[in-house]
């Protein structure tokens, strides 16, 4: 790969990195944006095959990728049917800043909890569990940056 850093850990993280990035944006173009009673569990689940697939593509064994992309589909689904929402579909109703930043990092913290739960019926090793807390604190992070930034592009445009 040419524009992996010969570290392969670090190459490793980088591809997961925009292979997500590059799925989220995906779901972006087939999910619509809305407030949380107007995305579904249907929606979910297209959203988190969108995310799942290209990461199911960087797993070495295709059983992985298949476990990976069900696993995520399961966490997609299960924490929007238990009411925490399709976290990073879902626009927060508020438009103060703080407020709106706050309620992303719980909800983006609950929400990858749910969904590295899950996620992690798919790690076939002893320490899988560090994926949870690993999803849990990205998604606490990526919530809030993509809703500020948002709240800050609408207001530009």
């Amino acid at each position: 790969m040419p524009f992996a850093p010969k570290n392969t850990r670090f190459g490793f993280t980088l591809l997961w990195t925009l292979a997500t990035f590059g799925g989220f944006l995906l779901s972006l173009l087939l999910i619509e944006v809305g407030e949380k009673p107007d995305v579904g569990v249907v929606e979910a689940a297209i959203g988190g095959f969108a995310i799942a697939l290209p990461q199911g593509c960087l797993l070495k064994q295709p059983i992985f990728c298949i476990r990976w992309i069900l696993s995520s589909l399961l966490g997609w689904s299960i924490i929007t049917a238990i009411g925490i929402g399709a976290v990073g579909w879902i626009v927060p109703s508020t438009q103060i800043l703080p407020v709106r930043i706050l309620s992303g990092a719980v909800y983006g913290a609950f929400g990858g909890l749910g969904i590295g739960l899950a996620q992690w019926l798919a790690i076939p090793q002893p320490v899988a569990w560090r994926w949870i807390f690993v999803s849990a604190a990205s998604w606490a992070v990526a919530v809030p940056v993509g809703s500020a930034v948002g709240m800050i592009w609408l207001h530009l445009s």
